[in-house]
């Protein structure tokens, strides 16, 4: 569980980050749980948008892909959610305390 410092922290960091992958009319697969779960094990910090044809609604994403993955939600804006999960083996971002 994420403080709200170490969430500060990790906004400020996913600032300037691309969105990594796009959920679209097929709403959240397997196949996007899998990409996502590699993209977490290798960025720790990343972004994905949401398109307007999901057919689900942006909180449901998050959680769903919060849930199958093991990560945290550390933010929802707009039509964008940031996600984190440390790696244990090869740690990139040092959270503040």
């Amino acid at each position: 569980m994420l403080t709200n410092k170490q969430k500060a922290y990790l906004k400020g960091l996913g600032n300037g980050l691309s969105s990594i992958f796009q959920i679209g009319k097929d709403g959240v697969t397997p196949n996007v749980i899998s990409t996502i779960d590699d993209a977490l094990r290798a960025h720790e910090l990343i972004k994905i948008n949401v398109l307007k044809t999901s057919p689900q609604e942006m909180q449901e994403v998050a959680i769903e892909i919060s849930a199958h993955t093991h990560c945290e939600v550390v933010q929802i804006i707009g039509r964008v959610i940031v996600l984190y999960r440390k790696n244990k083996d090869k740690q990139r971002i040092v959270l503040p305390k």
